[in-house]
Protein backbone atom coordinates (compact mmCIF):
# COMPACT_ATOMS: atom_id res chain seq x y z
CA UNK A 1 0.00 0.00 0.00
CA UNK A 2 1.31 3.46 -1.10
CA UNK A 3 2.45 5.60 1.54
CA UNK A 4 0.92 8.56 -0.56
CA UNK A 5 -2.58 9.08 -1.24
CA UNK A 6 -2.04 11.51 -3.91
CA UNK A 7 0.82 12.34 -6.07
CA UNK A 8 0.71 15.31 -8.30
CA UNK A 9 3.38 14.71 -10.99
CA UNK A 10 5.56 16.70 -13.35
CA UNK A 11 4.07 19.84 -12.86
CA UNK A 12 5.29 23.27 -12.56
CA UNK A 13 5.17 24.40 -8.98
CA UNK A 14 4.19 27.75 -8.29
CA UNK A 15 4.42 27.57 -4.21
CA UNK A 16 2.66 30.96 -3.09
CA UNK A 17 5.78 32.29 -2.00
CA UNK A 18 5.97 34.72 -5.20
CA UNK A 19 9.32 32.67 -5.61
CA UNK A 20 10.49 31.02 -8.92
CA UNK A 21 8.39 28.39 -10.31
CA UNK A 22 10.48 24.94 -10.59
CA UNK A 23 9.61 21.27 -11.52
CA UNK A 24 8.64 18.75 -9.25
CA UNK A 25 6.10 16.36 -7.88
CA UNK A 26 3.87 16.92 -4.89
CA UNK A 27 2.81 14.01 -2.36
CA UNK A 28 -0.24 14.08 -0.36
CA UNK A 29 -0.56 11.87 2.81
CA UNK A 30 -3.81 12.48 5.03
CA UNK A 31 -4.94 15.32 3.96
CA UNK A 32 -1.54 16.70 3.86
CA UNK A 33 1.48 17.79 1.81
CA UNK A 34 3.56 15.24 2.52
CA UNK A 35 6.65 15.53 0.02
CA UNK A 36 7.65 17.90 -2.92
CA UNK A 37 10.64 16.49 -5.04
CA UNK A 38 11.41 14.69 -8.37
CA UNK A 39 10.58 10.86 -8.65
CA UNK A 40 8.56 10.37 -5.57
CA UNK A 41 7.47 6.90 -5.13
CA UNK A 42 3.71 6.22 -6.82
CA UNK A 43 0.50 7.06 -4.71
CA UNK A 44 -2.92 5.26 -4.34
CA UNK A 45 -3.55 8.30 -7.14
CA UNK A 46 -2.10 9.90 -9.26
CA UNK A 47 -2.62 13.31 -11.60
CA UNK A 48 0.02 14.05 -14.83
CA UNK A 49 0.74 17.38 -14.45
CA UNK A 50 3.11 17.88 -17.23
CA UNK A 51 2.93 21.67 -19.28
CA UNK A 52 0.99 22.48 -15.92
CA UNK A 53 1.24 24.99 -12.79
CA UNK A 54 0.49 23.57 -9.33
CA UNK A 55 -0.09 26.27 -7.43
CA UNK A 56 -1.90 26.34 -3.20
CA UNK A 57 -5.86 26.69 -3.22
CA UNK A 58 -7.29 30.14 -3.69
CA UNK A 59 -8.47 32.18 -0.58
CA UNK A 60 -11.17 34.30 -0.81
CA UNK A 61 -11.92 36.54 1.66
CA UNK A 62 -14.63 38.44 0.32
CA UNK A 63 -17.89 36.06 -0.18
CA UNK A 64 -21.52 36.16 1.06
CA UNK A 65 -22.13 32.20 0.66
CA UNK A 66 -23.96 33.10 4.26
CA UNK A 67 -27.38 31.58 3.35
CA UNK A 68 -25.79 29.07 0.57
CA UNK A 69 -23.65 27.94 3.35
CA UNK A 70 -27.00 26.77 5.06
CA UNK A 71 -28.17 24.66 1.80
CA UNK A 72 -25.73 23.65 0.17
CA UNK A 73 -22.60 21.72 -0.66
CA UNK A 74 -21.10 23.55 -3.07
CA UNK A 75 -19.98 27.22 -3.21
CA UNK A 76 -19.88 27.26 -6.70
CA UNK A 77 -18.78 29.96 -8.41
CA UNK A 78 -16.16 29.82 -6.16
CA UNK A 79 -14.95 26.65 -6.16
CA UNK A 80 -15.15 26.18 -9.93
CA UNK A 81 -12.66 28.74 -9.67
CA UNK A 82 -10.34 27.34 -7.87
CA UNK A 83 -11.36 28.59 -4.28
CA UNK A 84 -10.91 25.98 -1.59
CA UNK A 85 -11.22 28.56 1.63
CA UNK A 86 -13.99 30.81 1.59
CA UNK A 87 -14.89 33.87 4.38
CA UNK A 88 -18.40 34.94 4.96
CA UNK A 89 -20.14 37.01 7.01
CA UNK A 90 -18.45 40.03 5.11
CA UNK A 91 -20.04 44.03 4.94
CA UNK A 92 -21.80 43.43 8.09
CA UNK A 93 -24.33 41.10 7.08
CA UNK A 94 -25.25 37.63 7.57
CA UNK A 95 -27.74 35.50 9.83
CA UNK A 96 -26.56 35.08 13.20
CA UNK A 97 -26.72 36.07 15.71
CA UNK A 98 -30.72 36.02 15.66
CA UNK A 99 -33.91 36.05 17.54
CA UNK A 100 -36.47 33.82 15.85
CA UNK A 101 -39.08 37.03 15.60
CA UNK A 102 -35.82 38.41 13.43
CA UNK A 103 -35.99 36.10 10.64
CA UNK A 104 -38.01 37.91 7.99
CA UNK A 105 -35.47 41.19 9.27
CA UNK A 106 -32.41 39.87 8.52
CA UNK A 107 -33.63 38.32 5.52
CA UNK A 108 -35.25 41.93 4.37
CA UNK A 109 -31.60 43.16 5.11
CA UNK A 110 -29.68 40.50 3.06
CA UNK A 111 -32.37 40.74 0.27
CA UNK A 112 -31.56 44.51 -0.16
CA UNK A 113 -27.96 44.67 0.72
CA UNK A 114 -26.69 41.51 -1.18
CA UNK A 115 -29.65 40.73 -3.68
CA UNK A 116 -30.65 37.48 -3.14
CA UNK A 117 -34.05 37.30 -3.23
CA UNK A 118 -36.39 36.72 -0.40
CA UNK A 119 -38.56 33.69 -1.66
CA UNK A 120 -34.82 31.58 -2.05
CA UNK A 121 -34.33 32.65 1.39
CA UNK A 122 -37.03 32.09 3.41
CA UNK A 123 -37.61 28.80 1.50
CA UNK A 124 -33.80 27.97 1.96
CA UNK A 125 -32.63 28.81 5.39
CA UNK A 126 -33.24 26.32 8.19
CA UNK A 127 -33.24 28.24 11.23
CA UNK A 128 -31.36 25.81 13.35
CA UNK A 129 -29.49 28.25 15.52
CA UNK A 130 -30.23 31.32 17.63
CA UNK A 131 -26.59 32.35 19.01
CA UNK A 132 -23.50 33.01 16.60
CA UNK A 133 -21.79 29.80 18.36
CA UNK A 134 -24.99 28.01 17.71
CA UNK A 135 -24.38 29.06 13.74
CA UNK A 136 -21.13 28.13 13.32
CA UNK A 137 -22.04 24.55 15.14
CA UNK A 138 -24.47 24.31 12.51
CA UNK A 139 -22.31 24.59 9.63
CA UNK A 140 -19.63 22.66 11.35
CA UNK A 141 -22.26 19.79 10.79
CA UNK A 142 -21.96 20.07 7.55
CA UNK A 143 -19.58 19.35 4.73
CA UNK A 144 -18.67 21.34 1.71
CA UNK A 145 -16.45 21.51 -1.25
CA UNK A 146 -14.10 24.25 0.22
CA UNK A 147 -13.24 25.06 3.92
CA UNK A 148 -15.58 28.05 5.37
CA UNK A 149 -14.66 30.28 7.46
CA UNK A 150 -16.52 33.63 9.39
CA UNK A 151 -17.30 36.84 10.76
CA UNK A 152 -19.40 38.21 12.99
CA UNK A 153 -21.75 40.49 11.39
CA UNK A 154 -22.49 43.76 13.08
CA UNK A 155 -25.66 44.47 11.35
CA UNK A 156 -27.49 41.00 12.83
CA UNK A 157 -25.26 41.80 16.03
CA UNK A 158 -26.41 44.94 16.73
CA UNK A 159 -30.79 43.74 15.48
CA UNK A 160 -30.29 41.36 18.04
CA UNK A 161 -29.36 43.38 20.97
CA UNK A 162 -31.28 46.60 19.83
CA UNK A 163 -34.41 45.10 17.97
CA UNK A 164 -36.37 47.58 16.36
CA UNK A 165 -33.78 50.45 17.40
CA UNK A 166 -31.07 48.99 16.29
CA UNK A 167 -32.68 48.40 12.65
CA UNK A 168 -33.88 51.78 12.94
CA UNK A 169 -30.58 53.11 13.57
CA UNK A 170 -30.50 54.75 16.77
CA UNK A 171 -27.69 55.10 18.98
CA UNK A 172 -26.43 52.08 21.67
CA UNK A 173 -27.01 52.80 25.16
CA UNK A 174 -23.44 51.78 27.42
CA UNK A 175 -25.81 48.71 28.12
CA UNK A 176 -26.15 47.89 24.19
CA UNK A 177 -22.46 49.01 23.70
CA UNK A 178 -21.42 46.60 26.17
CA UNK A 179 -23.37 43.48 25.29
CA UNK A 180 -22.29 43.78 21.84
CA UNK A 181 -19.02 43.50 23.09
CA UNK A 182 -19.91 40.77 24.73
CA UNK A 183 -21.18 38.94 22.12
CA UNK A 184 -18.36 39.94 19.45
CA UNK A 185 -16.12 37.66 22.28
CA UNK A 186 -18.49 34.83 21.96
CA UNK A 187 -18.09 34.76 18.24
CA UNK A 188 -14.83 35.29 18.00
CA UNK A 189 -14.18 33.08 20.97
CA UNK A 190 -16.28 30.36 18.92
CA UNK A 191 -13.91 30.49 16.04
CA UNK A 192 -15.17 33.72 13.90
CA UNK A 193 -11.97 35.07 12.06
CA UNK A 194 -13.09 38.81 12.55
CA UNK A 195 -16.22 41.01 12.94
CA UNK A 196 -17.32 43.33 9.46
CA UNK A 197 -19.53 46.46 9.97
CA UNK A 198 -20.83 48.66 6.67
CA UNK A 199 -21.31 52.27 6.48
CA UNK A 200 -21.98 52.96 2.82
CA UNK A 201 -25.51 54.50 1.61
CA UNK A 202 -25.58 51.83 -1.14
CA UNK A 203 -26.47 49.16 1.67
CA UNK A 204 -30.32 49.44 1.96
CA UNK A 205 -32.85 46.31 3.02
CA UNK A 206 -35.21 45.43 0.59
CA UNK A 207 -38.02 47.67 2.26
CA UNK A 208 -35.19 50.90 1.86
CA UNK A 209 -34.13 51.31 4.84
CA UNK A 210 -30.60 52.10 5.57
CA UNK A 211 -28.34 49.27 7.10
CA UNK A 212 -28.80 49.39 10.66
CA UNK A 213 -24.79 50.32 10.96
CA UNK A 214 -24.93 52.90 8.88
CA UNK A 215 -23.79 56.02 11.46
CA UNK A 216 -22.69 53.75 14.30
CA UNK A 217 -21.12 55.83 16.77
CA UNK A 218 -17.68 55.58 17.40
CA UNK A 219 -18.27 54.78 20.90
CA UNK A 220 -20.16 51.66 19.88
CA UNK A 221 -17.41 50.30 17.28
CA UNK A 222 -14.51 51.30 20.11
CA UNK A 223 -16.31 49.03 22.41
CA UNK A 224 -16.28 46.07 19.93
CA UNK A 225 -12.23 46.56 18.69
CA UNK A 226 -11.86 46.51 22.90
CA UNK A 227 -13.91 43.59 22.88
CA UNK A 228 -11.46 42.51 19.90
CA UNK A 229 -8.19 43.40 21.68
CA UNK A 230 -9.06 41.02 24.86
CA UNK A 231 -9.69 38.19 23.09
CA UNK A 232 -6.31 39.09 20.66
CA UNK A 233 -7.77 37.63 17.39
CA UNK A 234 -9.48 38.30 13.83
CA UNK A 235 -9.47 41.65 11.70
CA UNK A 236 -12.40 44.57 11.45
CA UNK A 237 -13.46 44.41 7.93
CA UNK A 238 -15.19 47.79 7.36
CA UNK A 239 -16.78 48.93 4.08
CA UNK A 240 -17.23 53.13 3.55
CA UNK A 241 -18.70 55.40 1.24
CA UNK A 242 -15.46 57.64 2.75
CA UNK A 243 -17.36 61.13 1.93
CA UNK A 244 -15.45 62.75 4.07
CA UNK A 245 -12.17 60.84 3.51
CA UNK A 246 -9.93 62.06 6.02
CA UNK A 247 -12.38 61.62 8.58
CA UNK A 248 -13.35 57.84 8.14
CA UNK A 249 -9.44 56.94 7.82
CA UNK A 250 -8.81 58.80 11.09
CA UNK A 251 -11.29 56.56 12.85
CA UNK A 252 -10.45 53.66 10.78
CA UNK A 253 -6.57 53.99 12.58
CA UNK A 254 -8.06 54.54 15.84
CA UNK A 255 -10.29 51.27 15.80
CA UNK A 256 -6.74 49.38 14.64
CA UNK A 257 -4.89 51.21 17.81
CA UNK A 258 -7.92 50.13 20.18
CA UNK A 259 -8.18 47.00 18.61
CA UNK A 260 -4.89 45.74 18.20
CA UNK A 261 -5.80 44.00 15.19
CA UNK A 262 -6.02 44.45 11.41
CA UNK A 263 -8.49 46.68 9.88
CA UNK A 264 -9.05 45.86 6.01
CA UNK A 265 -11.34 48.35 3.88
CA UNK A 266 -13.12 48.61 0.57
CA UNK A 267 -11.30 50.41 -1.91
CA UNK A 268 -12.48 51.50 -5.62
CA UNK A 269 -12.05 53.93 -7.81
CA UNK A 270 -15.57 56.01 -8.09
CA UNK A 271 -16.85 58.04 -10.88
CA UNK A 272 -17.61 61.18 -8.66
CA UNK A 273 -13.60 61.06 -7.31
CA UNK A 274 -11.66 59.40 -9.93
CA UNK A 275 -8.47 60.37 -7.58
CA UNK A 276 -10.08 59.77 -4.23
CA UNK A 277 -8.52 56.24 -4.08
CA UNK A 278 -5.08 57.48 -4.09
CA UNK A 279 -5.46 60.01 -1.22
CA UNK A 280 -6.92 56.94 0.63
CA UNK A 281 -4.32 54.54 -0.38
CA UNK A 282 -1.70 56.91 1.02
CA UNK A 283 -3.20 57.26 4.50
CA UNK A 284 -3.39 53.67 4.43
CA UNK A 285 0.57 53.44 3.53
CA UNK A 286 0.92 55.56 6.35
CA UNK A 287 -0.82 54.30 8.91
CA UNK A 288 1.05 51.04 8.49
CA UNK A 289 4.51 52.74 8.35
CA UNK A 290 3.34 54.06 11.95
CA UNK A 291 3.16 50.22 12.66
CA UNK A 292 -0.60 49.85 12.30
CA UNK A 293 -2.11 47.22 9.75
CA UNK A 294 -4.96 48.50 7.39
CA UNK A 295 -5.03 46.88 4.41
CA UNK A 296 -7.25 47.58 1.16
CA UNK A 297 -9.66 45.34 -0.32
CA UNK A 298 -10.00 45.74 -4.44
CA UNK A 299 -11.48 44.25 -7.08
CA UNK A 300 -9.25 42.94 -9.96
CA UNK A 301 -11.47 44.08 -11.99
CA UNK A 302 -14.80 46.81 -12.06
CA UNK A 303 -17.16 46.28 -10.11
CA UNK A 304 -20.14 45.89 -12.74
CA UNK A 305 -23.77 45.47 -13.61
CA UNK A 306 -24.88 42.63 -15.96
CA UNK A 307 -27.94 43.59 -17.52
CA UNK A 308 -30.42 41.18 -19.60
CA UNK A 309 -33.64 40.15 -20.22
CA UNK A 310 -33.64 36.99 -18.19
CA UNK A 311 -31.34 39.19 -15.95
CA UNK A 312 -32.64 41.10 -12.58
CA UNK A 313 -32.48 44.61 -14.24
CA UNK A 314 -31.92 45.78 -17.83
CA UNK A 315 -31.86 49.14 -19.65
CA UNK A 316 -35.74 49.12 -20.05
CA UNK A 317 -36.52 48.11 -16.72
CA UNK A 318 -37.78 51.80 -15.84
CA UNK A 319 -40.15 52.11 -19.28
CA UNK A 320 -43.56 51.51 -18.85
CA UNK A 321 -44.25 49.29 -21.20
CA UNK A 322 -41.24 46.78 -20.22
CA UNK A 323 -42.82 47.01 -16.53
CA UNK A 324 -46.35 45.83 -17.67
CA UNK A 325 -44.65 41.99 -18.70
CA UNK A 326 -41.72 42.25 -16.31
CA UNK A 327 -43.83 39.62 -13.61
CA UNK A 328 -43.95 37.13 -16.58
CA UNK A 329 -41.99 33.89 -16.61
CA UNK A 330 -38.94 34.58 -19.30
CA UNK A 331 -40.38 32.25 -21.92
CA UNK A 332 -43.76 34.65 -22.38
CA UNK A 333 -41.53 38.26 -21.85
CA UNK A 334 -39.43 36.91 -24.72
CA UNK A 335 -42.15 35.96 -26.98
CA UNK A 336 -43.76 39.73 -26.30
CA UNK A 337 -39.79 41.20 -27.10
CA UNK A 338 -39.57 40.00 -30.09
CA UNK A 339 -42.79 41.03 -31.70
CA UNK A 340 -42.47 44.11 -33.90
CA UNK A 341 -45.03 46.35 -32.20
CA UNK A 342 -43.75 45.49 -28.54
CA UNK A 343 -40.23 46.40 -29.29
CA UNK A 344 -41.35 50.10 -30.97
CA UNK A 345 -43.92 50.40 -27.62
CA UNK A 346 -41.10 49.99 -25.42
CA UNK A 347 -38.28 52.01 -27.51
CA UNK A 348 -41.37 54.77 -27.79
CA UNK A 349 -41.49 54.95 -24.14
CA UNK A 350 -39.74 57.84 -21.95
CA UNK A 351 -37.87 56.99 -19.23
CA UNK A 352 -39.30 57.57 -15.51
CA UNK A 353 -36.78 59.90 -14.37
CA UNK A 354 -37.55 59.73 -10.68
CA UNK A 355 -36.43 55.85 -11.10
CA UNK A 356 -32.56 55.64 -10.25
CA UNK A 357 -32.24 52.14 -11.36
CA UNK A 358 -33.88 53.56 -14.75
CA UNK A 359 -30.78 56.22 -14.31
CA UNK A 360 -28.26 54.26 -13.89
CA UNK A 361 -28.52 51.60 -16.50
CA UNK A 362 -28.87 54.11 -19.41
CA UNK A 363 -25.38 55.03 -19.53
CA UNK A 364 -24.68 53.93 -23.28
CA UNK A 365 -21.18 55.17 -23.26
CA UNK A 366 -19.99 53.21 -20.25
CA UNK A 367 -22.36 49.94 -21.34
CA UNK A 368 -21.24 47.23 -23.76
CA UNK A 369 -22.10 43.95 -25.16
CA UNK A 370 -20.20 41.10 -23.49
CA UNK A 371 -18.76 38.35 -25.54
CA UNK A 372 -17.75 35.11 -25.06
CA UNK A 373 -14.80 35.03 -24.02
CA UNK A 374 -15.93 38.08 -21.78
CA UNK A 375 -14.14 41.27 -22.01
CA UNK A 376 -13.68 43.31 -18.76
CA UNK A 377 -11.53 45.76 -20.19
CA UNK A 378 -13.13 46.99 -23.39
CA UNK A 379 -12.33 50.29 -25.46
CA UNK A 380 -15.05 53.19 -26.27
CA UNK A 381 -15.18 52.17 -29.27
CA UNK A 382 -16.89 48.88 -28.14
CA UNK A 383 -19.73 51.02 -26.55
CA UNK A 384 -23.31 50.92 -27.49
CA UNK A 385 -23.08 54.60 -27.89
CA UNK A 386 -20.53 53.88 -30.48
CA UNK A 387 -21.73 51.24 -32.13
CA UNK A 388 -25.03 52.81 -32.51
CA UNK A 389 -23.03 55.85 -34.31
CA UNK A 390 -21.54 53.89 -36.45
CA UNK A 391 -24.44 52.19 -37.79
CA UNK A 392 -26.49 54.97 -37.95
CA UNK A 393 -29.10 53.97 -35.28
CA UNK A 394 -30.46 54.87 -31.72
CA UNK A 395 -28.66 53.04 -28.82
CA UNK A 396 -31.72 52.20 -27.16
CA UNK A 397 -32.39 49.74 -31.02
CA UNK A 398 -28.97 48.45 -30.88
CA UNK A 399 -29.50 47.77 -26.97
CA UNK A 400 -32.51 46.31 -27.49
CA UNK A 401 -30.97 44.09 -30.38
CA UNK A 402 -28.01 42.87 -28.53
CA UNK A 403 -29.86 41.83 -25.43
CA UNK A 404 -32.33 39.64 -27.79
CA UNK A 405 -29.27 37.40 -29.03
CA UNK A 406 -28.73 34.29 -27.63
CA UNK A 407 -32.49 33.56 -27.80
CA UNK A 408 -32.96 36.46 -25.90
CA UNK A 409 -30.30 35.56 -23.14
CA UNK A 410 -27.88 38.46 -24.45
CA UNK A 411 -25.92 40.42 -21.85
CA UNK A 412 -24.37 43.95 -21.40
CA UNK A 413 -21.82 45.31 -19.58
CA UNK A 414 -21.70 47.88 -17.31
CA UNK A 415 -18.60 48.87 -15.37
CA UNK A 416 -19.77 50.95 -12.29
CA UNK A 417 -16.20 51.46 -10.43
CA UNK A 418 -12.73 51.30 -11.27
CA UNK A 419 -13.11 52.09 -14.93
CA UNK A 420 -12.94 56.20 -14.73
CA UNK A 421 -10.41 55.89 -17.61
CA UNK A 422 -12.16 53.61 -19.40
CA UNK A 423 -9.33 51.35 -18.85
CA UNK A 424 -7.78 48.82 -15.76
CA UNK A 425 -4.69 51.33 -15.44
CA UNK A 426 -5.63 52.50 -11.92
CA UNK A 427 -6.80 48.42 -10.86
CA UNK A 428 -3.27 47.92 -12.68
CA UNK A 429 -1.93 50.46 -9.55
CA UNK A 430 -4.20 49.04 -6.94
CA UNK A 431 -2.62 45.25 -7.75
CA UNK A 432 0.74 46.72 -7.12
CA UNK A 433 0.07 48.45 -3.98
CA UNK A 434 1.74 46.83 -1.12
CA UNK A 435 -1.20 47.07 1.28
CA UNK A 436 -3.37 45.79 -0.80
CA UNK A 437 -5.54 42.28 -0.81
CA UNK A 438 -7.52 41.16 -3.86
CA UNK A 439 -10.80 40.16 -2.93
CA UNK A 440 -14.37 41.91 -3.25
CA UNK A 441 -15.72 39.20 -5.48
CA UNK A 442 -19.02 38.89 -3.31
CA UNK A 443 -19.57 35.05 -4.30
CA UNK A 444 -22.88 34.00 -3.17
CA UNK A 445 -24.40 38.09 -3.85
CA UNK A 446 -26.40 39.63 -6.01
CA UNK A 447 -26.99 36.76 -7.91
CA UNK A 448 -29.19 38.30 -10.55
CA UNK A 449 -27.04 41.32 -11.62
CA UNK A 450 -23.43 40.41 -10.92
CA UNK A 451 -20.97 37.41 -11.37
CA UNK A 452 -17.10 38.45 -10.30
CA UNK A 453 -16.34 35.06 -7.92
CA UNK A 454 -14.12 34.60 -11.29
CA UNK A 455 -11.98 37.49 -10.22
CA UNK A 456 -9.23 34.59 -9.05
CA UNK A 457 -9.24 33.06 -12.61
CA UNK A 458 -9.75 36.59 -13.87
CA UNK A 459 -6.58 37.73 -12.07
CA UNK A 460 -4.48 35.00 -13.26
CA UNK A 461 -6.04 35.21 -17.38
CA UNK A 462 -6.09 38.90 -17.97
CA UNK A 463 -3.40 40.33 -15.23
CA UNK A 464 -0.75 37.44 -15.81
CA UNK A 465 -1.16 36.44 -19.51
CA UNK A 466 -3.77 38.39 -21.95
CA UNK A 467 -4.02 42.19 -21.10
CA UNK A 468 -3.17 44.27 -23.89
CA UNK A 469 -4.20 47.97 -23.00
CA UNK A 470 -1.61 47.98 -20.18
CA UNK A 471 1.45 46.43 -18.60
CA UNK A 472 1.64 42.58 -17.19
CA UNK A 473 2.45 40.81 -13.83
CA UNK A 474 4.06 37.44 -13.53
CA UNK A 475 2.28 34.21 -12.60
CA UNK A 476 4.48 33.80 -9.81
CA UNK A 477 3.03 37.33 -8.21
CA UNK A 478 -0.17 36.58 -9.47
CA UNK A 479 -0.94 33.38 -7.12
CA UNK A 480 0.60 34.77 -4.35
CA UNK A 481 -1.76 37.20 -4.11
CA UNK A 482 -4.53 34.70 -4.54
CA UNK A 483 -3.11 32.20 -1.89
CA UNK A 484 -0.87 33.45 0.66
CA UNK A 485 -1.10 37.21 1.00
CA UNK A 486 -4.73 36.18 2.06
CA UNK A 487 -4.11 33.31 4.19
CA UNK A 488 -1.70 34.96 5.97
CA UNK A 489 -3.71 38.28 6.49
CA UNK A 490 -6.91 36.61 7.73
CA UNK A 491 -4.57 34.38 10.42
CA UNK A 492 -4.65 30.92 8.49
CA UNK A 493 -0.99 29.61 9.01
CA UNK A 494 -1.68 25.98 7.79
CA UNK A 495 -2.29 27.19 3.79
CA UNK A 496 -1.66 29.36 0.86
CA UNK A 497 1.66 27.54 0.57
CA UNK A 498 3.04 24.38 -1.02
CA UNK A 499 5.10 23.22 1.57
CA UNK A 500 5.46 20.04 3.01
CA UNK A 501 3.42 19.61 6.52
CA UNK A 502 0.70 22.37 5.06
CA UNK A 503 -2.72 21.67 4.25
CA UNK A 504 -2.87 19.72 1.18
CA UNK A 505 -5.27 22.67 -0.83
CA UNK A 506 -3.76 22.66 -4.68
CA UNK A 507 -5.01 23.66 -7.82
CA UNK A 508 -3.65 22.02 -11.29
CA UNK A 509 -3.79 24.71 -13.61
CA UNK A 510 -3.92 24.26 -17.40
CA UNK A 511 -2.40 27.91 -17.67
CA UNK A 512 -1.71 28.30 -21.27
CA UNK A 513 -5.61 27.43 -22.01
CA UNK A 514 -7.72 28.92 -19.16
CA UNK A 515 -10.73 30.75 -20.42
CA UNK A 516 -13.54 32.87 -18.89
CA UNK A 517 -16.91 31.10 -20.03
CA UNK A 518 -19.91 33.72 -20.58
CA UNK A 519 -21.84 34.07 -17.26
CA UNK A 520 -25.53 32.60 -17.52
CA UNK A 521 -28.56 32.08 -15.70
CA UNK A 522 -28.84 29.12 -13.63
CA UNK A 523 -32.23 27.97 -11.91
CA UNK A 524 -30.66 26.02 -9.11
CA UNK A 525 -31.23 28.04 -6.33
CA UNK A 526 -34.04 27.04 -3.69
CA UNK A 527 -38.08 27.59 -4.46
CA UNK A 528 -36.33 27.57 -8.25
CA UNK A 529 -34.51 30.70 -7.49
CA UNK A 530 -32.07 32.24 -10.44
CA UNK A 531 -28.65 32.69 -10.02
CA UNK A 532 -25.74 33.99 -12.26
CA UNK A 533 -23.00 31.45 -12.40
CA UNK A 534 -19.54 31.68 -14.31
CA UNK A 535 -16.92 28.99 -15.27
CA UNK A 536 -13.78 28.74 -15.90
CA UNK A 537 -11.93 26.31 -18.08
CA UNK A 538 -8.11 25.49 -17.36
CA UNK A 539 -8.97 23.85 -14.09
CA UNK A 540 -7.58 20.22 -14.32
CA UNK A 541 -8.13 19.71 -10.97
CA UNK A 542 -8.78 21.69 -7.39
CA UNK A 543 -7.67 19.43 -4.44
CA UNK A 544 -9.21 20.35 -0.82
CA UNK A 545 -7.92 18.25 2.83
CA UNK A 546 -6.09 16.09 -0.40
CA UNK A 547 -9.04 15.27 -1.70
CA UNK A 548 -9.71 15.88 -5.45
CA UNK A 549 -12.82 18.09 -5.64
CA UNK A 550 -12.88 18.76 -9.25
CA UNK A 551 -11.60 17.48 -11.88
CA UNK A 552 -11.61 18.96 -15.47
CA UNK A 553 -14.61 21.43 -13.71
CA UNK A 554 -16.45 18.92 -12.82
CA UNK A 555 -17.30 17.90 -9.64
CA UNK A 556 -15.89 14.13 -7.94
CA UNK A 557 -18.68 13.92 -5.16
CA UNK A 558 -15.90 14.75 -2.66
CA UNK A 559 -16.88 16.66 0.36
CA UNK A 560 -14.05 17.40 2.41
CA UNK A 561 -14.48 21.22 2.93
CA UNK A 562 -15.46 21.91 6.64
CA UNK A 563 -16.03 24.82 9.03
CA UNK A 564 -12.51 26.82 9.67
CA UNK A 565 -12.21 28.41 13.88
CA UNK A 566 -9.84 30.75 15.02
CA UNK A 567 -7.96 29.15 17.01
Amino acid sequence: MSAFNLVIRNGTIVDGSGGDAYEADVAIAEGKIAAIGRNLPKGSDEIDARGKLVTPGFVDVHTHYDAQVTWSHRLSPSTWNGVTTVLLGNCGVGFAPCHADQHDMLINLMEGVEDIPEVVLSEGLPWNWHSFPDFLDALAARSYDADVATQVPHAALRVYVMGERGANREAATEQDRRRMAGLTIEGLRAGAFGFSTSRTLNHRAADGRHIPTLRAEEAELTAIAQAMRSVGGGWLQIVSDFEDRQGEIDLFRRLARQSGRPVTITLTQSDAHPEGWRELMDAIDQANAEGLRITAQIRSRPTSVLLGFELSQNPFSGRPTYKEIAHLPFAERLALLRQPEFRARVLADSVDQSEYAARRVERWKRMFPLGDPPDYEPAADQSIAARAAREGRSPDEVAYDLLLERDGKGILYLPVTNYAGGNLDVVGEMLAAPNSLIGLGDGGAHVGIMCDATATSYTLTHWTRDRRRGSLFPVTWGIKRLTADNAIEMGLSDRGLLRPGLKADVNVLDYDNMRLRRPEIAYDLPAGGKRLVQRTDGFDATVVSGEVVYRNGEATGALPGRLVRRV
